[in-house]
């Protein structure tokens, strides 16, 4: 990962106080997550890149555009089939703002949410399914 770069700076009698903006990405990642009807995220081509690298990336599908006060979040969701699009994004939307503003103090003044596909579970006959070839 490069260079860091630091979003929020708050100065108080013992120091400084800095918040990488990946922080908040995987804070909004982690948030997003723990929704009922959350699949995933996507991450697109970065994302498939740490998958086959055999690494965990907390960021994957989470854009944040951070200031010294305020930030803006973008998230790419796969949902489970079977669950109520609005209802699981506004879920997204106040989770993320909560877990974002109580850990970081930050305001979250956007949360947009796009939904990149839907999960379909496996059938149990096709768990079963025979090779094609030997």
């Amino acid at each position: 990962m490069g260079e860091q770069i630091i979003v929020n700076s708050e100065r108080s009698d013992l120091g400084q106080v800095r918040i990488a903006d990946e922080v908040v990405g995987i804070i909004a990642g982690l948030a997003a997550g723990e929704v009922e009807g959350v699949h995933s995220m996507s991450g697109g081509f970065s994302g498939g890149i740490y998958d086959m690298l055999g690494r965990k990336n907390f960021t994957k599908g989470v854009k944040v555009e951070v200031g010294q006060v305020e930030v803006a979040v973008d998230l790419a969701i796969i949902l489970e089939y079977g669950y109520r699009v609005p209802e699981v994004a506004t879920q997204v939307q106040e989770n993320v703002k909560k877990t974002i503003e109580g850990m970081t103090g930050l305001e979250v003044v956007e949360i947009n949410v796009h939904v990149h596909g839907i999960h379909f579970p496996q059938s149990e006959d096709k768990k079963k399914e025979e090779p094609r070839v030997k």
